[in-house]
């Protein structure tokens, strides 16, 4: 038979845990069982390993003591890890005992909490061990509370030799109906690293670091970009441009995948062109930018790519003069 005793205290002297533990180890091996003890305390980087070792136990204690509230975080951690990585159907046949010793109030929660977190894994709880106890001389003088530890110690013995049956617990239902554990690709290895990786706050302010100069590169980028978009086609407007005496008119072209629209202030002989606002355009026309490459490129007329479908509002009197204000060659209007 192998029992294993999973200790979630300080391991300071004065601990009456390990008053506790001690007793039932020495009657447990007195009936030749074979007993690990795993001080968490000591492991407290291999904690998330530790549900492995589950595979050859026949029963666990599950030991702390309550110095202000709760099992502890030790405790905690390592039944977050079974519940996570621990073997479900391995920890289904195995007999849990809590030892709860509290040098304040709360250990019967704390026994209550241990039985229900292991139901809630498929464990099978039995009786356990919980007391008061505000100074550890109250066990050792006289001896009269050993009894009552080597009697469960005994007791856990004969559970787990007979395979004393449990009724259902609504606990266990809880954890196979509705509980709904997160898959994760991460072996307890990796996860335990990356942990580490989380809890090094010299490695986080590197990372945070690595990760402000990448969005500051890309800002960059995003900028030089839309700097260099915002130049496209006003030189070839400025290049295919003829003014015709007399005429002023303003004119905005929406194209499609610009931010900003196409700005052409016409002034006699002076033109202007930019991505922006104006507070009135004579002329209002939305181009696809492939209408627009089109246009640039000779193969279309403003007057076309009305004709064909782009919206156009205002004057158009004056939208007929963009054919002849830029002349890009290929068809003409």
């Amino acid at each position: 038979m192998n029992i294993n005793i999973y200790y979630g205290g300080r391991g300071i002297i004065d601990d009456p845990t390990l008053y506790v533990l001690n007793k039932m180890q020495g009657v447990l091996s007195e009936l030749r069982v074979n007993v690990n003890r795993y001080n968490l305390y000591e492991m407290k980087g291999e904690i998330l390993t530790l549900p492995q070792t589950l595979k050859q136990a026949d029963g666990i204690i599950l030991a702390t003591t309550v110095e202000w509230y709760g099992i502890g975080g030790y405790l905690q951690q390592f039944l977050d890890a079974c519940w996570l990585f621990g073997d479900k159907e391995k920890i289904a046949e195995i007999y849990m005992c809590p030892v709860v010793m509290a040098t304040t109030y709360g250990e019967r929660e704390a026994k209550l909490q241990l039985a229900n977190a292991w139901e809630i894994l498929g464990g099978l709880p039995c009786s356990g061990i919980c007391g008061f106890i505000e100074n550890t001389a109250t066990l050792e003088i006289g001896g009269k509370y050993d009894a009552l530890i080597e009697k469960k110690a005994e007791n856990l013995y004969r559970t787990i030799n007979q395979h004393v049956p449990s009724f259902p617990a609504s606990n266990h239902a809880v954890g196979q109906r509705v509980a709904i554990q997160q898959t994760t690709d991460l072996t307890p290895q990796e996860t335990e690293q990356l942990s580490k990786y989380v809890s090094d706050d010299s490695y986080v302010q590197r990372q945070k670091e690595d990760i402000q100069e990448l969005a500051n590169l890309f800002r960059d980028k995003l900028k030089n970009e839309g700097a260099e978009d915002e130049q496209e086609y006003l030189s070839q407007l400025q290049k295919a441009f003829h003014p015709q005496p007399g005429f002023s008119a303003v004119f905005a072209l929406d194209i499609s995948e610009k931010p900003r629209k196409l700005i052409i202030t016409v002034k006699g002989p002076k033109l202007e062109v930019f991505y922006g606002m104006v507070d009135k355009a004579d002329v209002e026309m939305q181009l696809t930018r492939t209408g627009m490459e089109e246009i640039i490129n000779g193969r279309m007329t403003f007057q076309r790519a009305f004709m064909t479908g782009a919206r156009t509002k205002g004057d158009f009197t004056a939208m007929r003069m963009l054919d002849q204000l830029f002349q890009f060659g290929g068809e003409t209007g």
